[in-house]
């Protein structure tokens, strides 16, 4: 005999088929509701959120006009904090003003409503229209006109740091076949290596150190964040290191599969891959030692180093671009010529 059956052997055989409905327990009121001066002073807490969110907007918006974007990484570190910071108290405040209204000052009894069919008889459907009307009278918006006023204006500043940026740079160069080329296939003086053919390839450098990087200093499974040599503020830092930015790999040369037109783009198992994934443009940067698998941590598309950077998973839709590479006659990493493809996500005069 299961326990199940011992159970229903020694239950009592008077069940009842429903139980009694408990009810709700009995309300209890907030301090809100029985004192006036406690409501009052839930409602100058919710405005003074409002406040809060409205004043940290306005300073987001100074901030973005005050602080010039000159190319120095100091201002463009502050803009950004400032706008970040701005925006997300912003947010904050409206979250946290609607958060303590709905507690300290909506109505907070417990009510049942009844499953009904879909489409409800005309009468079901005034009802649930004057419990619309119910709703808005009971957050009682209409008579705390200060409180109306700070939600309004709340509301209407809180997007801005994110528009006016926005609608502000809509003028600025949109010419993406810039993307076509990279700063890879300059070589200035002191930033290349001499080939064996007499020809000079730029030196592949760490990052940030700038430290031009040996073959013999990667070892099988290292990874390496790589930028160009020599990169300097005249030749626009900033904009050419982010669309230069690879990913420098060695592995074993019997993992690799390159086809014949590659097979001399790479240097004794040592490949170098754009970081830029080809999806939205996110750094893609987590190495799998043992897959030889590439992550982009935003929407988890995927790439095999070993197989030419293919897409193994996720919204990608082409492999990352390889940066064919060599080593000089001092055994110094180069790169043989700037990508053969445009790097990043695609745009509308890609074909493919």
């Amino acid at each position: 005999m299961s326990t199940l059956d011992q159970y229903d052997a020694t239950a009592s055989p008077e069940v009842p088929e429903r139980f009694p409905n408990p009810g709700l327990e009995q309300h209890k009121p907030r301090l809100t509701d029985v004192d006036p001066r406690a409501n009052k002073r839930a409602e100058r807490i919710v405005v003074l959120l409002f406040l809060v969110s409205v004043l940290a907007s306005v300073a987001a918006l100074v901030a973005y006009f005050l602080i010039p974007l000159d190319g120095t990484l100091f201002n463009l570190r502050l803009s950004t904090a400032v706008l970040g910071a701005g925006l997300g108290l912003g947010m904050l405040g409206i979250g946290m003003a609607a958060i303590h209204w709905a507690k300290a000052l909506m109505n907070d009894t417990v009510r049942v409503e009844l499953r009904h069919a879909q489409r409800l008889d005309d009468e079901g459907r005034r009802v649930a229209a004057q419990m619309m009307v119910d709703g808005v009278n009971d957050s009682g918006i209409a008579r705390r006109p200060v409180l109306k006023g700070a939600l309004a204006g709340a509301a209407a500043l809180a997007p801005l740091p994110i528009l006016v940026p926005l609608v502000g740079n809509l003028g600025d160069d949109w010419n993406v076949s810039k993307f076509r080329h990279t700063i890879w296939g300059d070589t200035p003086e002191g930033t290349f290596g001499s080939l064996p053919d007499g020809s000079v390839g730029r030196r592949l450098a760490r990052d940030p150190e700038d430290t031009p990087i040996k073959a013999s200093d990667v070892t099988i499974g290292s990874v390496f964040h790589v930028i160009p040599h020599g990169l300097t503020e005249e030749e626009h830092y900033y904009e050419e290191k982010a669309k230069a930015v690879v990913l420098l790999v060695r592995l074993d040369p019997r993992d690799l599969k390159e086809s014949p037109e590659k097979a001399d783009w790479s240097y004794d198992g040592i490949v170098a891959y754009s970081k830029i994934c080809t999806h939205v443009g996110c750094p893609v940067a987590l190495y799998e030692q043992q897959t030889h698998h590439l992550l982009c941590p935003c929407h988890q598309s995927t790439f095999d180093i070993g197989d030419e950077a293919k897409v193994v998973f996720g919204p990608a839709k082409r492999p990352l671009p390889q940066l064919p590479i060599t080593v000089d006659t001092e055994g110094y990493l180069v790169a043989r010529s700037d990508f053969r493809e445009p790097i990043g996500p695609s745009f509308w005069e890609r074909l493919k």
